[in-house]
């Protein structure tokens, strides 16, 4: 794979300005979209808006390129794949909590990010997570595949990017970033592509696995946790090393 046909170091070596498919209007964004703005370890959300149907969000992923060497003392850069020498700029990131404290949260609501006090709900049958004792994820030895252990399914997430077969140099510097933080590059339709992140949900517990969401409910009655985390996965290929859920009968 050639490098990306950059001119010289600059802000795109270390994170990358994009715009991302949310979720579609259908009466759960708001789930989808909370589900995405959490997952602020390394992509920081701007501006939200409706188009065609569906909700976007202007982000920045904080990812560098995999071709850029940074000193020791981290004041001087080198790329690997073009030669360029000097200072690359390290882009501001704005503190983006979404656990606030005393039972405040930033959520979504109708496509922008809230602040909101969210009281525990009444228990649900089924719910997830479990107490610890009976909670399968506790215990299994999932990782990400920068062999970080607990809740990998909290951290490793596909995000949706504009990038149309026009933008080849945007697709370049996607494909070019270090993995595994950013890869798995695939075309999704004439509009989008697919890249797998790793970018950690800041409604995890301090322990790293339980979210902090579980059980609490929004002012107007509704689950305060994403619909697509509040469901047992099925036993299918695809998943993580070591979940409890793999079925070890079949290949992965």
């Amino acid at each position: 794979m050639a490098p990306p046909p950059c001119r010289s170091l600059g802000r795109h070596c270390r994170a990358l300005d994009v715009t991302l498919r949310v979720a579609a209007l259908e009466g759960e964004e708001d789930h989808d979209a909370t589900w995405l703005f959490g997952h602020v370890e390394r992509i920081d959300f701007g501006r939200t808006y409706e188009h065609d149907e569906e909700l976007w969000s202007e982000a920045t992923l904080h990812v560098p390129c995999k071709y850029l060497k940074v000193g020791p003392d981290g004041s001087r850069a080198r790329c690997r794949a073009h030669g360029f020498k000097g200072k690359v700029p390290m882009p501001r990131r704005v503190a983006a909590p979404r656990r606030l404290g005393d039972e405040w949260f930033t959520i979504v609501e109708k496509g922008k990010p809230v602040s909101r006090r969210l009281e525990h709900a009444p228990a649900v049958r089924r719910a997830l997570p479990l107490a610890p004792d009976s909670n399968p994820c506790a215990t299994a030895k999932c990782h990400t595949s920068d062999n970080r252990r607990k809740a990998a399914c909290c951290r490793d997430l596909q995000v949706e990017v504009v990038c149309s077969p026009r933008q080849t140099r945007l697709a370049a510097l996607l494909r070019s970033r270090q993995s595994p933080y950013l890869c798995k590059f695939e075309r999704e339709d004439e509009r989008t592509v697919l890249v797998e992140m790793i970018s950690a949900c800041a409604y995890l517990k301090e322990d790293g696995l339980h979210c902090d969401l579980h059980g609490r409910k929004r002012p107007d009655g509704r689950p305060a946790k994403p619909v697509l985390c509040s469901t047992w996965p099925e036993k299918r290929t695809g998943l993580h090393p070591g979940c409890a859920f793999l079925n070890r009968r079949l290949k992965v």
